[in-house]
């Protein structure tokens, strides 16, 4: 569950990130008053955590408990 958290903050880092590159609008700032306002940076601080967490995403064994059976059956 933490995972799927980590990784919807994520899609919407990636999204604020290409409105500034594509349109040079942050969207969490205009949402929540400025990019020095107090919300506006626990927001960057949560995302930021997110895509620190979604790092070890690309560590993990991918295997399901329930995967291990299908690999070891004969075909």
């Amino acid at each position: 569950m933490l995972d799927k958290i980590a990784l919807t903050l994520l899609v919407i880092g990636g999204i604020n990130w290409g409105s500034i590159g594509l349109f040079q609008f942050d969207i969490v700032a205009w949402i929540c008053g400025g990019q020095t306002g107090v919300i506006s940076r626990i927001i960057y601080v949560i995302v930021g955590l997110a895509a620190l967490w979604c790092i070890s995403l690309l560590f993990r064994d991918n295997t399901e408990a329930g995967d291990s059976d299908l690999e070891s059956s004969p075909t």
